[in-house]
């Protein structure tokens, strides 16, 4: 099971040693006979190092001998028996069980571990209430409301847990983030209803440090200056379509034969030109009546005529600058032809044609968007607070529109909304009295659309999933798969290959990537971009067109367009667009040929095997490696002097050090077998004028040569693979790490898709009629 945020990762390689071994194989005299060959093993191999308060890994096996046997410890208990056949505990400088006393200890906990069994009652785990990521509020927004204008770009990054950005543990609510959802909230209820009416438009004013400047000074007393030419400029969400008035308030420090002159420009686009002759003291105010189309849009005033004149006998002619000292955006404008904003109609199902029907249509407008807001059936008295709040604008002569608006407003802001809360409902006897239940509770329907929604599309549901809701049926296992198979159909679900593969494969940190343009200079943004869409177009193709998950590792085909099959060597594609190609050689097929996987494993200046072989471990093999030991150095900084030849001659060199070697045993033969690719994964022969040696072998015994004998190594350790991916998907699915009681659903789950062909579809429909997705701790 994946490990999370915890140091329970580094113990878990250690625990091929032993990990609570020791109070089963003493616990009973029945047992004896059985267990006494796992603990002559355990004792002989694995106590000089973990015990006392100095044991390696931070692991005693004295103070866990109290954990009992494996039968109650299934996760640790899995680990051990890989680390244990996979040899890569004692490490090599230590003394070595022969493969009999290795078997022996691995058929032990084989029979210990399945005493657990999966027949009774199963705990589906806790739930943790979950604050929508700013993926998921984003979706949310745009599928409540209609608008569609990204408002968690401006909120702080989330959390990560498990590998994940959904992690209801992590996703903490610090006050600045609140701030951001009160804006927020204001903006997206701005964007959505059309206010109408004869009153004045908003005003935004930008002054202080809402103010950004390009060139220049920063700041200034009055504002902000710039002494060279440059901008200042601001990001205004525009809430439709429509005309604007802008307002500048400036001025200038004049000097030369011309006043300042101020340009206004909308996203980089000249508008128009301003004679700046106004002074300090007395500002001006510059105004422009503009059309800007809805969204973020940048508008900036400039200064476009420095001017400087070191010897002017007055030194207050010297320097021209200009100083702004805000930026004010008036609007929307109705105009002609202007149609209200695609929110308006989706949220004001209804409308009074007369004073007296405000109460009734603010109560159907309301409780229908309460309804979808909260993902739940809401109560007469939550409605009856928003429609008071709506009231309150008639009360002011505003506008029916306007009341709704506050209303919105006041929602989005609401915990309600931006959580996702499932209730603990008991079953009681007679008198009231709780019933124990071992088996959990199950969620509410409508508790289950929101899972199933948030799973695949990072949304709210739709309205079939809130009619299923209704009807009491999302807990039919045909209805479920029926639901599945339509959901992936559903453009949204690219949502899921955006954010589940985004992260899993760990596509988000190219972004980031940064490869020495002087070593790699095909490297730039079309293929940057290329590169992650090849992936997800490979990952959405597997999980859609029931293809098999053994395609991840390796398959004879891929997605490309001609600037990504140019950097393979591919030939005969042609244009920006994708299409499904099939690969002429081995060479390419599967994740871990793919350039966007090469690229985020590797460094700036150069490949890392070390990181390649990391990633094949922790994403296709489940089996992370415990951090480095802090005191070694890094490959560049090796303090035993200058390290030569090949990447992974000094490597090899680097991992003499005794305190590199374990954890080398088994990072290194992975990322061995891909040097053949660059750090921006283009193929090569040679590496410094050397020729590249990709062979290596696998701490459980098996030799390849290159990419495409990993490959089917990998191919040969499918049970493990399915395992890693199915332990993922739940961990995304369920937004907590998996425990104990987990262990019994992933069984199922990859029994099942092993019986299917090893789709990965079966995967995500497996996961959604299990106990841990439709049931909750008691």
């Amino acid at each position: 099971m994946p490990t999370g945020p915890s140091r329970e990762s580094a113990a878990l390689v250690a625990i091929a040693c032993g990990l609570a071994w020791l109070s089963p194989l003493r616990s009973s005299a029945d047992e004896g006979d059985a267990a006494a060959p796992a603990r002559a093993v355990v004792e002989k191999y694995c106590l000089s190092c973990h015990k006392g308060e100095e044991a390696d890994g931070g692991l005693d096996l004295v103070k866990l001998m109290a954990k009992g046997s494996p039968s109650s410890n299934r996760k640790p208990w899995r680990r051990v028996k890989e680390n244990v056949e996979g040899g890569t505990m004692p490490p090599d400088d230590h003394p070595q069980p022969s493969e009999a006393e290795a078997g022996a200890l691995a058929a032990w906990i084989d029979a210990e571990v399945e005493k657990a069994g999966c027949d009774g009652p199963v705990d589906p785990g806790k739930v943790t209430v979950r604050r929508l990521n700013r993926a998921e509020y984003d979706n949310t927004v745009r599928d409540l409301t209609g608008v569609d204008f990204r408002p968690a770009d401006d909120f702080p990054s989330d959390d990560v847990g498990y590998g994940f950005d959904n992690i209801g543990d992590v996703l903490s609510l610090p006050p600045i983030l609140m701030e951001k959802y009160l804006a927020a909230a204001e903006a997206i209820a701005s964007r959505a209803i059309d206010v109408g009416g004869d009153g004045e438009p908003p005003v935004k004013v930008y002054e202080g440090d809402d103010l950004g400047a390009a060139g220049g000074s920063p700041h200034h007393d009055d504002g902000r200056m710039l002494s060279s030419d440059g901008e200042v400029a601001v990001t205004h969400d525009f809430p439709r379509g429509s005309e604007y008035v802008a307002r500048i308030v400036a001025y200038g420090q004049q000097a030369g034969d011309q006043p300042a002159r101020m340009e206004l420009r909308l996203d980089g686009r000249p508008l128009r030109t301003f004679d700046v002759a106004a002074v300090e003291g007395a500002p001006g105010v510059f105004e422009h009546r503009l059309r800007a189309p809805a969204g973020r849009h940048r508008l900036s005033a400039a200064f476009i005529n420095d001017y400087w004149d070191p010897n002017h006998p007055d030194p207050s002619r010297r320097d021209r600058n200009l100083i702004v000292r805000s930026i004010e955006i008036q609007g929307p404008f109705r105009g002609p032809g202007d149609e209200p904003p695609p929110g308006h109609a989706l949220i004001l199902v209804n409308r009074p044609t007369k004073p007296e029907e405000f109460g009734d249509c603010a109560v159907a407008v309301l409780e229908r968007f309460l309804r979808r807001a909260y993902r739940r059936p809401v109560t007469g008295g939550e409605v009856a607070k928003l429609v008071r709040l709506a009231e309150l604008a008639r009360e002011n002569d505003e506008s029916f529109e306007r009341g709704i608006q506050l209303a919105v407003q006041a929602v989005l802001a609401s915990p309600q909304f931006l959580y996702r809360v499932e209730l603990y409902r008991p079953k009681r006897d007679r008198k009231g009295k709780v019933i124990d239940q071992p088996n959990g509770v199950p969620l509410s329907h409508d508790e289950v659309a929101s899972r199933l929604s948030y799973f695949l599309w990072s949304s709210m549901p739709d309205d079939e999933l809130f009619r299923l809701a209704d009807e009491q049926k999302l807990h039919d296992p045909a209805v479920l798969e029926g639901q599945v198979r339509r959901m992936l159909r559903d453009p949204k679900s690219e949502a899921f290959v955006a954010n589940f593969a985004g992260q899993w494969l760990q596509l988000r940190n190219l972004d980031a990537a940064s490869p020495d343009p002087e070593q790699f200079r095909a490297f730039d943004e079309p293929l940057r971009v290329a590169m992650k869409r090849e992936s997800e177009l490979f990952f959405a193709a597997i999980l859609r067109e029931d293809r098999s998950l053994i395609d991840f590792i390796d398959a004879d085909y891929t997605f490309l367009n001609e600037r990504l099959a140019r950097h393979y060597g591919v030939p005969g594609v042609s244009g920006e667009e994708f299409r499904e190609v099939k690969l002429p050689t081995r060479e390419r097929g599967g994740l871990i040929t793919q350039a966007s996987v090469l690229t985020v494993t590797s460094n700036p200046s150069r490949t890392s095997p070390v990181k390649r072989g990391k990633w094949v471990l922790e994403q296709i093999l489940g089996s992370p490696p415990p951090p480095p030991p802090p005191d070694v150095p890094a490959l560049a900084d090796d303090s035993k002097g200058p390290l030569v030849g090949t990447l992974r001659q000094r490597t090899e060199q680097h991992r003499a050090n005794p305190s590199c070697a374990s954890c080398h045993a088994r990072l290194d033969p992975p990322g061995f077998g891909l040097e053949n690719y660059d750090a921006i994964g283009a193929w090569r022969e040679r590496d410094g004028g050397l020729e590249i040696d990709a062979s290596s072998e696998m701490p459980t015994g098996e030799k390849f040569r290159g990419p495409a004998e990993l490959k089917a190594v990998l191919r040969s350790r499918k049970p493990e693979f399915a395992r890693t991916l199915a332990e993922k998907l739940l961990t995304y699915a369920l937004g907590r790490g998996l425990e104990e009681s987990d262990a019994c659903a992933v069984d199922k789950i990859t029994k099942a898709t092993a019986d299917d062909g090893d789709r990965l579809s079966r995967i995500v429909l497996e996961i959604v009629k299990s106990d841990p997705f439709l049931r909750r701790k008691g």
